[in-house]
């Protein structure tokens, strides 16, 4: 038998919260075109790093500062912290590595360790429920990039998202679950935005995303591309899943750059709505992530709960990512398990 082994791929952060880390952390991600795919190339490059990394480097190293633990950024600990329990949970079906699309451990040299190790086939399994060309992609293309440059005869096969599957429903209920219990009035799921742009840059018949009317609820072979329909799909699954009644639950989108339109409602917007309409009890989570970062616990844990106080709210919860729990190592070692039996 071939030597196999399991890739996990997460986002990645800066190597520290100072200014010049964060500064370079920003100009990798957002150098990425599919992160932003303005052409030409030049003038990304511009926007980039004459304009954007330039004032968001120091505004960018404050939020980290404010998340940031003795061990370092959350998203890369508690991303190791997954890695070495898969490993324990597989024993020695597969060694698992772990990899950032940014910032280090980068895939490159992840790759390169996997060479050397002699593994002959990989599953990569990127950190992503939900596909989007600035997320999912990026990773498997990157991925399948190094292998192809490293060693051509290296065997690639990547988990295909898994926003609806019935596996991390389960595992997000489960972590969901406890905190229903406690008095509510409200849930709201907070998303990851994405410019409304690449949701039509994604779908390939270009005549349905944003196009046909309620064209997320509309079954079309075009929704395995779409971000949105597959946010609301996971969603829907979930409600179900935990009997939230349709009138005590909705869906927003956080994140948003200025310059163009992106998905909405926006989640700052929802804070300050919710209160004035009696909604003053809160629980929000984030299912675009796996694992608590940035976006969680400042944007959301933060600044959110922030805004949600000043705008009337009495109690604010955010519901932990699925993380390191053991809902999320069972769903990630059934899925190995799965490929290796396949395999």
């Amino acid at each position: 038998m071939p030597k196999r082994a399991v890739l996990l791929v997460n986002l990645g952060s800066p190597d520290s919260t100072s200014v010049p880390d964060v500064r370079r952390y920003l100009r990798e991600f957002l150098g990425d075109e599919r992160v932003i795919d303005l052409k030409p190339r030049f003038a990304a490059w511009l926007l980039v790093n004459g304009i954007i990394t330039t004032f968001r480097a120091p505004k960018s190293a404050h939020a980290y500062e404010q998340i940031w633990t003795k061990e370092g950024s959350p998203l890369v600990v508690t991303s190791k912290s997954v890695q070495q329990k898969l490993a324990a949970q597989l024993g020695s079906a597969a060694p698992v590595y772990l990899a950032m699309r940014y910032g280090t451990p980068s895939i490159a040299s992840v790759i390169a360790q996997i060479i050397a190790d002699g593994v002959e086939e990989i599953l990569l399994f990127p950190q992503y429920p939900h596909y989007a060309m600035s997320s999912w992609e990026t990773v498997v293309v990157k991925v399948y990039e190094e292998a192809a440059r490293q060693s051509p005869k290296l065997r690639v096969e990547s988990v295909q998202p898994f926003y609806a599957d019935a596996d991390y429903i389960e595992a997000l209920a489960a972590v969901t679950a406890p905190y229903l219990q406690q008095p509510h009035d409200y849930v709201l799921f907070s998303y990851h935005g994405i410019p409304e742009r690449h949701l039509r840059k994604g779908d390939p018949s270009k005549a349905h995303c944003l196009t046909v009317a309620d064209c997320c609820n509309t079954c079309n072979a075009v929704q395995s591309t779409c971000y949105k329909a597959q946010c609301l799909a996971t969603t829907r699954a979930l409600v179900a899943k935990l009997g939230i009644p349709a009138d005590r639950y909705s869906v927003s989108f956080q994140s948003r750059l200025a310059g163009e339109p992106w998905l909405s409602p926006f989640t700052d917007f929802e804070l300050v709505r919710l209160p004035k309409e009696n909604k003053k009890r809160l629980l929000i989570l984030c299912p675009a992530f796996v694992a608590d970062c940035l976006e969680t616990l400042e944007e959301i844990r933060g600044e959110g709960k922030e805004t949600f106080m000043e705008a009337g709210g009495e109690t604010f919860e955010q519901i932990p990512c699925l993380n390191d729990q053991p809902p999320y190592i069972d769903f990630l070692a059934k899925r190995v398990r799965t490929w290796l039996h396949k395999n």
